[in-house]
């Protein structure tokens, strides 16, 4: 299955014809039904992304199980986490944000002049004179990433016990510059032409290569065989976009319907690029300052960090999915200058996507133990690794709510599609905070003084993302600007809420021996107490109306 467009009789041909023509049909009955078609097209676009994107994580949880069960938490695993650095920070440079921040508007161009009759395709006409230039570039920086592969180990984890290992496991995910440069670029030309599902199932790929290589060579080659799954994954990521992309290249009517005049004449937006992607580096370096650290301290540190860090980010994931249904409804008020209507989507937002992920932090602190042995403890994962994992993820539990209002705020000040550097700012702020503090803690209080300070660091970048979008109306009128002793206030009771049913959950589940006893019984208990004490609020329950509203309509194709 292709998620296309739904085409009446003729469409294709009217994809190519003259934006007055197209304007007269908008006003018939056709242009209207077409009009229809598009938002229920959209709805399943949106759905199919949203179902292909849990796949790809659940699929990665498996992946932390098996490498958790067939390496454990030691210096083996250490050392491939460390050469994990290098495709987490391709991921978000080629596929998440760079590259499709570039090519989807040059594509989104090149479709505009192919449907206004260009006498050349100006779409292959882009992919030649882009793709091996871009190629090259890749292939030469994964050659030059390999071959500095020991000096970028000792930079990135100086106390590692194997560095000779982690080098070589860097060696091999170098290649996925390359390969995740090709997903990225095979990702926006697709969506340039509206066609989704294959770069919504990238991860299902990447993931899916990365398991089955550690079960079939993880006896031969250890975990070198984790890094080479990274490098067939990525290219499955490519391989798996290759076949829709030939069909959209190899046929010059495959376009998105008609061009709208003046998208040539539109500057790219270089300045929001750049501080999109800064902002993205400087949340994604969090990590570096982490796994620095950590190298210094006794072997499984790294791991029993990474893991905690993989189950407890699932309830932030839930909660962004709201903020991502709303994000268009933000954007389109600030397009028609209703600052008011913004606001107030923004405020519900925060306060709903809190509520989310305090109930699932909630569940994570009280339950931990238990979930840490249902989900890893088994093989070369020990039950001292069950306890560790436990702890650190408990205490890093404490800055989800931090990371989900950075997460949903970040997309106010982008929102109006102008660059805002003020977001790059204080996410050097909350790094710095991180790291003075991990430095301080980190002898003291090991893993769980790093985990701490991640939680200070994020939670600051909050609270002064949160004082910006306070003061945005004077600075800028393109920004969302919001109602902090409001926002606050209503924040302050499903925290309150929070606390109350963390302690009774813990409580319940530890008076269990079988770790799924305690988990149900723990989650069942943290559900029941938090929500009769959030139910009660009325913003609370405003939010809650609205975003199912939302859903409905984007669900049956009425999303506006």
């Amino acid at each position: 299955m292709t998620v296309t467009p739904s085409q009446s009789p003729g469409s294709a041909a009217d994809g190519a014809a003259a934006v007055p023509a197209a304007r007269a049909a908008a006003l018939s009955g056709d242009g209207a039904d077409r009009a229809s078609s598009s938002r229920r097209f959209l709805a399943r676009a949106a759905l199919v992304t949203a179902s292909l994107s849990i796949a790809g994580s659940l699929l990665g949880l498996v992946r932390d199980q098996a490498l958790a069960r067939l390496f454990g938490a030691g210096s083996d695993t250490d050392a491939f986490l460390v050469a994990w650095t290098v495709p987490e920070f391709a991921a978000t440079l080629l596929i998440e944000d760079g590259l499709a921040l570039v090519l989807i508007p040059a594509f989104s161009m090149a479709l505009a002049r192919r449907a206004r009759g260009a006498p050349d395709d100006p779409v292959r006409a882009l992919v030649v004179a882009t793709l091996p230039r871009l190629c090259l570039a890749l292939a030469a920086v994964a050659a030059l990433v390999a071959g500095v592969a020991p000096y970028l180990v000792q930079a990135l984890a100086p106390g590692l016990p194997d560095p000779r290992l982690a080098a070589d496991c860097t060696r091999l995910t170098a290649t996925c510059v390359l390969a995740f440069g090709l997903a990225g670029y095979c990702s926006a030309a697709l969506r340039a032409h509206r066609r989704f599902l294959a770069p919504a199932a990238i991860y299902v790929a990447y993931n899916t290569g990365i398991i089955a290589a550690m079960f079939l060579l993880g006896e031969r080659w250890g975990v070198r065989s984790a890094a080479i799954g990274v490098a067939a994954g990525g290219f499955l990521m490519v391989a798996v976009q290759l076949p829709s992309l030939w069909r959209q290249l190899a046929s010059r009517m495959s376009t998105p319907g008609g061009g709208g005049a003046g998208v040539e004449e539109r500057p790219m937006q270089l300045a929001l690029i750049g501080a999109v992607l800064l902002f993205a580096l400087c949340r994604q370096s969090q990590v570096l300052v982490e796994r620095f650290l950590a190298s210094s301290l006794p072997a499984g540190a790294i791991s029993h960090l990474n893991y905690a860090q993989k189950v407890a980010q699932l309830p932030m994931t839930l909660s962004l999915m709201l903020c991502t249904v709303t994000f268009p409804v933000v954007a389109r008020a600030l397009a028609d200058g209703d600052t008011a209507r913004a606001r107030s989507r923004v405020e519900r937002d925060l306060v709903l996507a809190s509520c989310v992920v305090l109930l699932g932090m909630c569940a994570v602190i009280a339950c931990a133990p238990q979930m840490i042995e249902l989900l890893f403890q088994r093989g070369a994962f020990t039950a001292s690794d069950t306890a560790a994992t436990a702890a650190v993820m408990r205490v890093y539990a404490l800055g989800l709510l931090g990371q989900t209002l950075v997460g949903a705020l970040v997309r106010s000040y982008f929102s109006a599609g102008r660059p805002s550097w003020y977001p790059v700012a204080v996410m050097t702020v909350g790094i710095a905070v991180t790291s003075s503090i991990g430095a301080a803690t980190v002898r003291p209080w090991g893993v769980e003084g790093i985990a701490a300070a991640n939680a200070v660091g994020i939670t600051v970048t909050a609270a002064l993302l949160l004082a910006g979008l306070r003061a945005a109306r004077r600075s800028s009128p393109h920004t969302v600007s919001i109602r902090l002793p409001k926002v606050l206030a209503e924040l302050s009771r499903p925290v309150l809420a929070a606390v109350a049913a963390t302690a009774a959950g813990a409580f319940v589940a530890s008076r269990f021996q079988s770790p799924v006893a305690g988990l149900a019984a723990g989650c069942l208990t943290v559900t029941a107490v938090f929500v009769p004490l959030i139910s009660a609020l009325g913003p609370v329950a405003s939010a809650l109306h609205s975003v199912r509203t939302v859903t409905r309509r984007l669900t049956h194709g009425r999303f506006h």
